[in-house]
């Protein structure tokens, strides 16, 4: 779809118009800013507080058909952003507005760059079932459920929605509220349905408007990938807010280094949704769909973060639990053995003759509806059934968020970290060490002796603390990319041969300003907490030097 500039409707006749998007505006005209074109949209629509109510100027209503429609899709392409801003949420109804505005056949041309009819007209479900959770009046306690986020109405309602009534449930004394982290999911559900759902900011602002002192944040997302890391982000400039802050963790538990490395987690969730699907499919078991000649193909998202070994890692899991003819694999097929190419064939070689697709996703969103069940001959299922190689493929459209067993782990997540919370606040009070936490991440401080060597400005000598088996790890963000490793150590030490020095990642920190840089980070392995250990540096120009470094657990 090609991209289109937001146009600025202006009171003139409709052949000036269209003069001036031909290049020949009188001289004196000067291209419209971003804003000046917003308050000229505001100017000639009024709406209600859910932009069911809309009013079009005499000027509105002498352009064409399509100038109609491309105002509604310039409008949808403004507030089809990650970024949210004050004026966000009136082009959320000033875009709903527009639309109402438009007749059947006007609302059949909306076209842009993410803009298309479906954007309000898709049916997906009644949203006055979900509740955004987004109340004040919270108390001490809270759980913050983070979920991506979805525009499917019923999938937010059941797969979501689930997920946080368990929670509910089953911590009664905890409040449970929401936040998405998909600015562009938010948007469109205010849009489109008027319902208002906090971002992480707003959700963490409103905690501590509240005065919450306690917070388990709980993400629905399956694993710690790229939208787990800006959780932790965006909890770490809130940090200080709080007594006790903690992340619990996502389904699929700890990544691991390989392939090859599974989890409780992990066996649990494979075992969930292989019973759920071969129940759903018709099946006593598993054996009975094989000897069908039936696969089951569940397809998740993908990633290029280094967490995409986790659906490698599932895959796994599958085999040493004798799944034979059960398949992960992944829209973007990052890893490269998860694309549907690769599955197919695989499944095609195995002799099986019926496939059952199945999201590996917590929502039934989006990707479920179109990429896997989609009509379109990119969809799994147009794919699988073009091959010609099947009898049949089926799809069953179900977030993993409706399982019950799914719920249930997560709320074991949330004990968990609701335990480390009640560890944590003993710990800074008598400066512990490992094993006195449960296993989990913290915010900690990191202090150092030196005045060159410390943790970025912008992360305000913060970092975090990871905590697994009796072991304490930190990972800081340091000021610069000016120390190439550290030594858990002596500067002499380090200096062997053989020394096994720490190698570090690049990370991007984001100052007050809205500036960011790249700079060195390490994972610093912590024997102890309040206590100074000895940790090394070599910068450029290839020196070593001995340092003291202190990690204490935040307030």
């Amino acid at each position: 779809m090609k991209k289109r500039r937001l146009r600025m409707m202006m009171a003139v006749a409709a052949s000036a118009v269209m003069l001036a998007g031909c290049g020949n505006a009188a001289p004196e005209a000067t291209e419209p800013s971003a804003q000046e074109e917003v308050t000229e949209a505001q100017d000639q629509v009024t709406i209600d507080a859910r932009g069911e109510t809309t009013e079009v100027t005499d000027e509105t209503a002498e352009m064409s058909d399509e100038e109609k429609a491309a105002e509604v899709a310039d409008l949808i392409d403004a507030i089809y952003v990650q970024k949210w801003t004050e004026e966000t949420d009136d082009l959320c109804a000033q875009a709903r507005a527009a639309w109402d505005a438009l007749t059947d056949a006007q609302k059949e041309m909306v076209e842009g760059e993410f803009a298309d009819p479906d954007y309000f007209g898709r049916d997906t479900g009644d949203a006055s079932g979900d509740d955004p959770l987004n109340d004040d009046g919270i108390g001490e306690n809270e759980i913050l459920v983070v979920s991506f986020g979805t525009s499917f109405n019923e999938s937010r309602t059941e797969d979501i929605g689930s997920v946080e009534r368990t929670l509910a449930a089953a911590y009664p004394e905890w409040s449970v509220r929401r936040a998405f982290t998909a600015q562009i999911i938010i948007n469109h559900v205010l849009a489109r349905d008027g319902e208002k759902i906090d971002n992480m900011d707003q959700a963490l602002q409103r905690a501590v408007d509240n005065g919450v002192r306690n917070l388990v944040i709980q993400p629905t997302h399956l694993m710690h990938g790229a939208e787990y890391d800006e959780i932790v982000e965006a909890v770490d400039a809130f940090s200080d807010k709080f007594a006790t802050v903690i992340i619990s963790e996502p389904l699929l538990g700890e990544v691991g280094s390989d392939a090859t490395v599974i989890n409780d987690d992990k066996k649990a969730v494979a075992e969930l949704i292989t019973a759920e699907a071969v129940k759903e499919a018709g099946y006593e078991g598993l054996d009975e769909a094989a000897d069908d000649g039936t696969a089951f193909v569940f397809m998740g998202h993908g990633t290029a973060h280094t967490a995409k070994v986790s659906y490698s890692q599932m895959a796994t899991q599958m085999e040493k639990l004798g799944y034979a003819n059960v398949y992960v694999g992944t829209v973007e097929g990052e890893p490269e053995e998860t694309s549907c190419e690769v599955i197919l064939d695989r499944v095609k070689e195995a002799g099986y003759k019926k496939v059952v697709l199945r999201p590996l996703m917590v929502v039934a969103g989006d990707h479920a509806n179109n990429d896997m069940a989609g009509d379109e001959e990119d969809s799994w299922k147009s794919i699988f059934t073009a091959s010609g190689d099947f009898e049949r493929v089926e799809c069953q459209i179900a977030g993993l968020g409706r399982i019950d067993g799914i719920e249930s782990l997560y709320a074991s997540h949330a004990a968990d970290a609701m335990a480390a919370l009640g560890d944590a606040v003993s710990s800074a009070e008598a400066g512990g060490s490992a094993t006195e936490l449960s296993d989990g991440t913290y915010s900690a401080k990191f202090t150092t002796d030196g005045s060159m060597f410390h943790v970025s400005e912008a992360l305000d000598d913060m970092g975090e603390l990871t905590v697994r088996d009796g072991e304490m790890t930190i990972h800081v963000s340091l000021s610069s990319k000016n120390v190439v490793n550290l030594f858990p150590g002596t500067a002499e030490e380090a200096a062997k041969s053989g020394a096994k020095l720490l190698k570090p990642t690049v990370d991007t920190v984001k100052f007050d300003d809205g500036t960011t840089e790249e700079v060195n980070g390490f994972d610093v392995p912590v024997p102890a907490l309040d206590k100074e250990f000895d940790l090394a540096l070599i910068g450029t120009k290839g020196v070593w030097y001995d340092h003291k470094v202190k990690v204490t657990l935040a307030e």
